[in-house]
């Protein structure tokens, strides 16, 4: 029989019944301050007699706390790693009901900050990339839930919120309107007095007005209001959905029977789906009136000849491919902003993390999609 054993904690093991058996008796407190020596003499034990099958007895266990219930989980756990079965013995009361709390497969999950570790570029070229592919993985699985929940929406109406709905209309659209028009308006005099400079020396002011009107409608106008509403709502989503996972709300939502996907992502992308073309129109036309404003105090323009020549150089082409293009990023902002939030883990700095990324990726891809519609609408036209 050997012992140790460290302040209040004694530790002795003997052979069991069979000789493949190793019998630990813990005795005394195991606490925090015993946790790093109980475990290094238990690990070195098991090395030394390689048995089949652990058994830890505890019925001389005086006292355990959170700690010590983890180093009985770890302990069973250097056990099965080394190929033997492991048993606790005659542990009762309290310290069973905290034993009972802690969850081996949580144990075994990574940790929410890792450990900071010096890799070489090679590494950390693979690392980032294994990264990008499980966000990518995150990504499609997102979008399948998402399809299958907007497919049993259309079928079953009545399984919209329709009142969040309504409540994400006005947050998204109504309380955005002033950041939009403001900057939009601004927008459109920048454009109007830049164009100006150079069309004034050619006698061409009129054709101010055609600028303003073209570049806002087709590219700037639709790429400006999904630029603030991801900034501004897109970020929001991610930040409600990921405190809510912080505090085990949509847990509970599962929980209770009702599908998270359903319930929180699918009324934000509807709402998003009706107002973001209606701020693109909003942005559009501010931005007319912005170029006019130039136009009438600057360049001696009536509102009737600017109005006229806006009318002309814009056709129905150029609105509908604005709108269209809103429809799209309309899906992105909301869609990338309800995943990111759904992979929050942790607490208050991984909703800050996921806020960040929800705004950057949605941009990212708000650009990219807006060159994939330049390319394919140059050559329709063509």
């Amino acid at each position: 029989m050997a012992q140790a054993g460290s302040g209040n904690f004694r530790l002795e093991s003997s052979p069991g019944k069979s000789g493949d058996d190793l019998v630990l008796s813990i005795s005394g407190c195991l606490d925090r301050s015993a946790l790093e020596p109980a475990l290094a003499e238990v690990r070195n034990l098991l090395q030394q007699n390689r048995p089949k099958r652990l058994i830890l007895e505890l019925g001389k266990l005086e006292s355990l706390d959170s700690a010590g219930a983890l180093a009985l989980t770890m302990m069973q756990q250097e056990a099965q790693a080394m190929g033997a079965a492991a048993e606790l013995k005659n542990l009762a009361g309290s310290a069973a009901d905290l034993q009972s709390l802690l969850d081996p497969q949580e144990l075994a999950k990574p940790p929410l900050i890792p450990e900071a570790r010096k890799q070489d570029f090679i590494s950390e070229v693979g690392q980032s990339f294994l990264e990008v592919m499980d966000d990518f993985k995150q990504m499609v699985t997102f979008l399948g839930d998402f399809a299958i929940a907007s497919v049993r929406a259309i079928k079953n109406p009545k399984l919209v919120r329709w009142s969040d709905v309504a409540l994400y209309m006005e947050k998204v659209g109504v309380d955005g309107l002033p950041i939009v028009g403001l900057i939009s308006f601004l927008l459109g005099l920048i454009i109007a007095f830049m164009s100006s400079l150079q069309l004034a020396s050619f006698g061409a002011n009129i054709f101010v007005a055609s600028l303003v009107a073209v570049a806002m409608v087709r590219e700037l106008g639709p790429i400006m209001t999904a630029v603030l509403i991801a900034g501004r709502s897109g970020s929001a989503f991610a930040a409600e959905i990921g405190t809510m996972k912080v505090n085990e709300e949509v847990d509970a939502l599962s929980v209770m029977g009702y599908n998270p996907v359903s319930f929180l992502a699918v009324p934000k992308v509807l709402a998003s789906l009706i107002v973001i073309p209606l701020l693109t129109l909003y942005s559009d036309l501010l931005a007319i009136l912005g170029g006019m404003m130039v136009g009438v105090l600057g360049l001696d323009l009536t509102v009737y000849s600017y109005v006229q020549q806006t009318v002309k150089s814009l056709d129905v082409s150029d609105v509908t491919s604005g709108l269209a293009k809103s429809i799209f990023f309309a899906v992105i902002i909301a869609g990338v902003g309800c995943q990111r939030g759904f992979t929050v883990r942790g607490g208050a700095q991984a909703v800050g993390s996921a806020t960040t990324s929800a705004v950057v990726t949605a941009m990212f891809l708000i650009i990219v999609t807006d060159s994939i519609f330049a390319i394919v609408l140059h050559y329709l036209e063509w």
